[in-house]
Formats: structure tokens, sequence, C-alpha cells
């Protein structure tokens, strides 16, 4: 089972689940942990491979990822903790995680708040992940992640999200990060089913006014989605919505989770 942090509140039976993204892990959740724990239990989730969810030299080449897969290990440590039901906040890689744990589970998700959402891949984003399944058995994976988080997050404003993400990747193994680039190769057809299928879940999409690489998806799916969900984007932000301006990320959160109860 993954590794997983819990921070209860006894004054509720509400759980809100934190999925972090592809090279980060729990620890970049460290700016909600207070608010979020002073109205609801917390559960902040290591994927396989990241953060303390280490994989064994056995298992590792033993193992296929695919979404579906990484979302039952969400849903495993859901049942071991005999969580019926929670929301959901991911960040990234994290959102495609919560979405695929709706598609198979849906009476499992409270509510879905999908921050630096990605329902598509754009045309820069799609020659990255060329250069990446070319070079990913010849570079040092550091390299390429580095690469990534500086087209993904280019400004001087997000530096810290960018070092905050580079320097957890330092954690992951080159194996382990093949092992998630090749998750790549179904991304396509998982998005695109996501951007045409439409749950009956109140999902919230935050995005930075400056996510360039991801955003103008987003627009187009709230607009179609408009009975399900809805668009906040914070001004001054980048890509990981939750680091670079917590405040006005938790305070949003916080008030639509209070909505969806």
């Amino acid at each position: 089972m993954i590794n997983y942090t819990v921070y209860e509140n006894p004054n509720t039976t509400q759980w809100v689940t934190f999925v972090h993204g592809a090279g980060g892990s729990s620890s970049i959740w460290f700016k909600q942990i207070r608010d979020f724990q002073k109205q609801y239990n917390v559960l902040l989730l290591d994927l396989r491979g990241h953060g303390e969810s280490k994989t064994t030299i056995k298992t590792a080449f033993k193992q296929k990822y695919t979404f579906s897969a990484l979302a039952n290990d969400i849903l495993e440590v859901l049942d071991f903790l005999k969580i019926e039901k929670s929301h959901f906040v991911g960040i990234s890689m994290g959102t495609i995680l919560i979405r695929q744990l709706a598609e198979m589970y849906p009476d499992r998700v409270q509510s879905m708040i999908l921050g630096g959402a990605i329902l598509k891949m754009n045309f820069r984003s799609q020659i990255l992940m060329r250069l990446g399944n070319i070079f990913k058995y010849v570079l040092p994976y550091l390299i390429l992640y580095k690469l990534f988080a500086f087209v993904i997050m280019p400004r001087k404003s997000h530096k810290q999200s960018r070092l905050l993400f580079i320097n957890e990747a330092k954690k992951l193994y080159q194996k382990e990060f093949i092992k998630w680039f090749k998750l790549t190769a179904e991304i396509n057809p998982v998005l695109k089913w996501f951007r045409q299928v439409e749950l009956n879940i109140p999902t919230l999409y935050v995005m930075g006014e400056e996510d360039y690489m991801f955003l103008p998806s987003v627009r187009t799916v709230v607009a179609k989605h408009y009975r399900s969900s809805k668009l906040f984007v914070i001004q001054n932000c980048g890509h990981v919505v939750n680091v670079e301006q917590p405040n006005a990320f938790n305070t949003k959160v916080l008030s639509f989770i209070n909505t969806a109860k």
C-alpha cells in the first residue's frame, strides 16, 4: 500500500484527500494542512515511487503503471481507513488520477478540486513528450525533469514551485521516472474521454492565469460541462496554484467544499 498521512479533526466525519503530481510528494501540500484541518479530516498520499512510497527492487520490474492502477492505489488507502467518501484535491498529474478514480468509483468522490488541471496536451507539451520518449533511456531523468519544469513554469515568479518539484524529483529513481513517463502513451485517449464526458460530481478547476499550457483547454471544457463544473482563475499565478498563491487557493477551495457537502 502507498504511504499516507492522516490529520484528524474530531469534530467532523468529512474527509479531504490530497493527490500530488508526478515528481512531487505529499510535502507540496504543506501550505494547505493547517487551514483544511481546522474544518476537515485530511488525508495526504504519496503516489507510487514518490515521497515515502518507495518501490522495492523486486516490485519495480513487475509493476505496470496505468492510470487505473494508480487510481486503485488511492482506493486501497480509502478502504483501509474505512473512508466511504471524500472530497479530492489534486494538482497537475494528480488531477488526472482523481478524475480516473471518479470514473471508476463515482460514489467514493464527493467533490473534485483540480488545480493546474491537465485536460489536453497542446502542441508544445506534445513536443516535450516526444523529446522525452526519445531521450528517456539516454539522459539522466533529472535533466528531462528540469526541462519540463522550466517549460511548464517558466517565469521568475514560478521559481518556488519549480524548485520544489525539482527537489522532490531528485528522490525518484531513473527506472521509476521512466515508468511514470510511459504513462504519456495512454494520456491522449484518457484526456479525450475526460473532455467529452461530464460526471455528475461537483468540480472546481483552480488554474493560474499564467498556466498557458493548460488553462485554454480547461476554459473550453468548463464551458461545456457547465452543469457540474466551475473555474476559478488566480491572477499572477502559474501552474502550481497551491504553492504560488496558497491563501487564494485555500479560501476558494474551502468555500467550494463547504457548498458540496
